[in-house]
């Protein structure tokens, strides 16, 4: 069997900001709990305001570094400490359950892009292939 054809674009380029997207979304989300930590936890300089605080910051800085090896297994741990925050504020452990199931299927498309790409089943794959083939049909001629 012959090797995938090279693609000329990197789909876990994209796949990288689909991932850091989502971190910003968190990020959002996260922040729109501030308004219920002022109300009911003793305001935003409160512990649970300082978690959130610290958890905002850690979600942007990652942005930084979805490209390295070791950011899914932090992230991964980030939803861990977000769902455990929920003994302190429920309202962000339910926001870690949410975003925990959001990256568990980011996950799983990362699996299966992967998967696809060492079997050659992408469509820029099967055009690469296609024009590999026209181009030798096209020299044997």
């Amino acid at each position: 069997m012959t090797a995938p054809a090279p693609l000329k674009k990197d789909p876990m380029k994209a796949f990288r900001g689909i991932m850091a997207g989502t971190l910003i979304l968190e990020v959002i989300v996260v922040a729109l709990a501030l308004p219920v930590i002022a109300k009911l936890h003793g305001g935003v300089t409160s512990l649970v305001g300082w978690i959130a605080f610290g958890f905002i910051a850690v979600f942007i800085a990652m942005c930084a570094f979805v490209r390295k090896p070791w950011a899914i297994p932090v992230v991964v741990g980030l939803h861990v400490l977000l769902i455990a925050s929920w003994l302190l504020l429920p309202a962000m452990g339910v926001i870690g359950v949410i975003f925990g199931l959001v990256w568990a299927y980011l996950l799983w498309l990362r699996k299966d892009l992967l998967q696809r790409m060492a079997e050659g089943r992408l469509p820029a794959q099967q055009q690469a292939a296609k024009e590999q083939a026209e181009q030798k049909q096209a020299e044997q001629a």
